[in-house]
């Protein structure tokens, strides 16, 4: 395995690595499910940020790796849900592929803790 962490947290800054939709025994979550991945994505970014002393509400910034356009949609209802009304900036990419072929997309996020 090579050196990596979920989160980092640096003063009032937290950076979330790209997060998949991955099952606490280490295998994809809703596997062909574009939603399920984005919303298990979600939940492992809220608490790696729980667990550095951040919530989502401190998420300042998103960025979206998926790789298919038809299923924008579903990304964005799983985004939306939780960040509705914290409105982070977002980025939002189509990419060939993901380190699985199961993986329909991936999340990063940056947080700004208030001092």
């Amino acid at each position: 395995m090579f050196g990596y962490a979920r989160a980092v947290r640096t003063g009032n800054h937290v950076f979330v690595a790209g997060t998949a939709s991955i099952a606490e025994d280490g295998t994809t979550q809703g596997i062909g499910d574009p939603y399920a991945q984005g919303k298990r994505a979600l939940e492992i970014i809220a608490t790696a940020l729980g667990e550095v002393g951040a919530s989502m509400s401190d998420v300042v910034r998103t960025r979206l790796f998926y790789t298919d356009r038809s299923h924008w949609d579903d990304y964005v209802r799983a985004h939306g849900e939780v960040f509705s009304e914290i409105r982070p900036v977002s980025t939002a990419v189509q990419v060939a592929g993901l380190l699985s072929p199961e993986w329909l997309v991936e999340i990063e996020a940056e947080a700004v803790i208030d001092a």
